[in-house]
């Protein structure tokens, strides 16, 4: 292991310091941003998303230009394995266009996996391995030594290189791993043709100065730290994962991962907005810059949100509803007068207009087809004509219709699952008085089947008269109920987390009427236990930095 010399930390200081005093017009260094909102973002409880959802997302974190999309974990689970090698083979073959990654634990069965997945996207293609390095993980998860932990990341780093040039290795819980034990693996795993280190914060344990000084310490100790650009993964569990990844920057870092709207496992990982708009606003201070197409930033947002059903809370930073929105009187004067007195950013750099009515009922399926392109959904004929339907039957509830509802629209109609259970009818009743009641009709395989039930409201009611047709029980672990736009109009969107005892999957609906939102949730989110029933069980566990 190479030991901090004098010289050596003063020659990276002086690197350091260089690149923070480069004159406004100097060209200035990239940030790779990593965008995992597929993998560690669909970690995140209700997140999770089939693989043209996913499909959709790496179309539109393409044209946001994201330099590199970790597409999923292909040994989890079939249904990941095709995802990302299904985006290898779309997405992976764009000119320009991102590095497609999968993740793989430092397993041969895993990496092999990993390298099948990433195939097609051939030169484009990225193994991002990983270890637990921390005294805590190898001692109580790993049962290994250091020395075990060292072998099998070089073994990892290797293997991972006969599938591809392209490697990333991880430190899993590097932010709580001894720095000198760091080092030697870092070096280790260089040497045998990692190139990028990934320093992740697993737990979101650090904060920015001792973050930034460990990034600095690595850079300053590594001997052959040049051979390889130092990447950053930092969650958000005491809220701090955008100014660690931002510190790790100014230290030395060159690649930050992160997620759309902040999404992922526990309190989310850092937020690619406000990272790339940190950069892009503060340049002063970040002296860098991103590939990001800015102006993709909102309608990349608010797809991510509506296919996932994780709302953007109104006062998230950069994408929130109110992050242009100004009430107090003082700043509304401010703002007539000149927008700078009171707005840092304009909203039109990151695609914001506050403008989203585009469609009404004298809309074609033409222009349907185009506007749904344009934010993001690429239909087949077929699909493009049940999305046209469904149009149709919203515009004569609606005035107009948002780019939000179209979105709803797709979400609710378009999937990849087969489904077994179709909503044919339902009629209710519920009051202050009497006992809610509802009747439901169900295709099933082309038969019609129908069932009565009463509950504790109208939704309780349909999910049982449900189950009743579906002959077996199943209990809501989540429900989630939030208006589409605003207005008496608007679509309401169900979403829910429905368990069999054993699995437990999440369905979406959408309807102007909520509790018929909710009866398409819960009978989508039936479709997809089954879907995952016939399908292998997912036998390796979503793990990762």
């Amino acid at each position: 292991m190479a030991t901090m010399t004098k010289g050596r930390v003063k020659k990276t200081t002086a690197k350091r310091t260089k690149t923070q005093t480069k004159s406004p017009g100097a060209k200035r260094e990239q940030v790779i941003i990593f965008d995992t909102t597929l993998r560690d973002g669909e970690q995140s409880p209700g997140c999770s998303m089939n693989i043209a959802e996913k499909i959709q997302i790496a179309e539109q974190l393409a044209r946001l230009h994201v330099d590199v999309i970790e597409a999923g974990f292909p040994i989890s689970s079939p249904g990941d394995f095709e995802a990302v090698n299904e985006i290898a083979r779309t997405v992976g073959k764009i000119k320009g266009g991102p590095i497609i990654a999968g993740l793989a634990r430092a397993k041969d069965i895993d990496i092999e996996r990993c390298g099948e997945a990433i195939k097609p996207a051939g030169k484009r293609g990225r193994i991002h391995t990983f270890i637990a390095t921390s005294d805590i993980h190898m001692r109580e998860k790993l049962r290994m030594g250091r020395p075990d932990v060292i072998r099998a990341a070089v073994h990892a780093v290797e293997l991972a290189r006969s599938f591809t040039p392209d490697v990333e290795f991880s430190l899993e819980d590097a932010g709580r791993t001894d720095w000198k034990f760091m080092v030697e693996v870092v070096e280790a795993a260089i040497a045998a043709g990692a190139k990028t280190i990934n320093i992740p914060d697993t737990v979101g344990y650090c904060n920015p100065w001792e973050f930034g000084e460990q990034i600095a310490y690595l850079r300053a100790t590594a001997a052959n730290i040049d051979d390889a650009i130092i990447s950053v993964h930092c969650h958000n569990d005491l809220g701090l994962a955008v100014i660690n990844s931002l510190a790790a920057v100014r230290a030395g870092a060159r690649q930050v991962e992160c997620t759309v709207n902040g999404i992922g496992e526990r309190a989310g990982n850092a937020s690619l907005e406000e990272i790339v708009m940190n950069i892009a606003t503060r340049s002063d201070f970040f002296p860098f810059m991103t590939r990001v197409n800015t102006k993709e930033i909102y309608r990349t947002s608010r797809l991510v949100a509506t296919t996932t059903g994780s709302r953007v809370q109104a006062n998230k930073a950069v994408v929130g509803g109110n992050a242009f929105a100004h009430e107090a009187g003082i700043h509304q004067d401010g703002v007539l007068k000149h927008r700078q007195t009171y707005e840092i950013m304009h909203a039109d750099d990151v695609g914001w207009t506050g403008e989203s009515m585009v469609m009404g009922k004298h809309s074609g399926r033409h222009a349907l087809g185009k506007r749904l392109e344009a934010i993001g959904h690429r239909l087949s004929k077929e699909d493009l004509e049940k999305a046209y339907e469904r149009f149709k039957m919203l515009c004569d509830k609606k005035k107009v219709v948002y780019d939000e509802d179209l979105h709803a629209i797709i979400q609710d109609e378009i999937s990849d699952v087969k489904r077994v259970y179709e909503i044919a009818d339902l009629q209710f009743t519920s009051g202050t008085a009497g006992v809610p009641t509802a009747t439901v009709k169900l295709n099933v395989k082309g038969k019609v089947k129908m069932e009565a039930a009463c509950g504790d409201g109208p939704v309780d009611a349909i999910c049982r008269a449900i189950d009743r047709i579906a002959g077996k029980e199943h209990r809501v672990e989540k429900y989630e109920l939030g208006a589409v736009t605003e207005g008496q109009d608007a679509l309401g969107q169900v979403t829910i987390r429905v368990s069999d005892g054993k699995r437990t999957a999440t369905g979406r609906g959408a309807s102007t009427d909520v509790v018929v939102a909710s009866a398409k949730a819960y009978v989508d989110a039936i479709n997809h236990l089954l879907a995952m029933g016939k399908a292998k069980r997912r036998t390796h566990p979503q793990v990762g930095p």
